[in-house]
């Protein structure tokens, strides 16, 4: 089975340099060209995705519709592939002193944002989600469309990180990474 993982292109929160959790924010101008750009890409390298599933988030949905235009793939939702849930700290500017608080306590997997969700909470539902997928679609190519935090849960399952790893992964907005369940393997393309 082939995975190919994308986050969704750039948000107006992410051009606002503000974090951006379970807001459901639209792309920005950038973002609608970056989905596109995505789009082009998947159409001039071939690449045959059978399905498609998008968190049910605006900004994913709307980066997984451009692909989907161009692939003809179903677009089905989940919403065990939305974005963490950071609380209080929806919506705070990453030049602002509580956003280095932010920034420590990402570090440490099982906090839990006030309000909001530990990186262990969405594991809880990303891997289940993994294991489900992998069973009832072993044959086939899907694009999945999500958010940052979950990109990093999709990297830990298939590769082996160092927590400093996936502390600092982070795809760019609408980067592919392929993830292949035959010989467990990772690789951004």
């Amino acid at each position: 089975m082939k995975i190919y993982f994308t986050r969704h292109g750039e948000t107006t929160r992410n051009a606002e340099r503000r974090i951006s959790g379970r807001v459901d924010v639209p792309l920005s101008e950038l973002g609608r060209r970056q989905a596109e750009a995505l789009a082009a890409r998947i159409h001039a390298e071939g690449l045959k995705i059978d399905l498609i599933i998008s968190s049910p988030m605006k900004r994913a949905r709307d980066t997984a519709d451009a692909a989907a235009a161009v692939t003809g793939a179903p677009v089905t939702v989940d919403a065990r592939l939305i974005e963490q849930d950071y609380g209080e700290y929806e919506g705070v500017y990453m030049d602002e002193p509580r956003f280095s608080d932010f920034l420590e306590n990402k570090r440490h997997f099982a906090y839990r944002y006030p309000g909001g969700e530990s990186m262990l909470d969405v594991a809880a539902r990303v891997f289940p989600f993994l294991d489900e997928l992998i069973r009832t679609h072993a044959d086939k190519t899907v694009l999945i469309v999500s958010h940052g935090g979950v990109s990093r849960l999709f990297n830990a399952y298939f590769c082996d990180m160092t927590n400093d790893g996936f502390y600092n992964y982070l795809p760019d907005n609408c980067e592919l990474t392929l993830y292949e369940t035959e010989a467990p393997r990772c690789c951004a393309l």
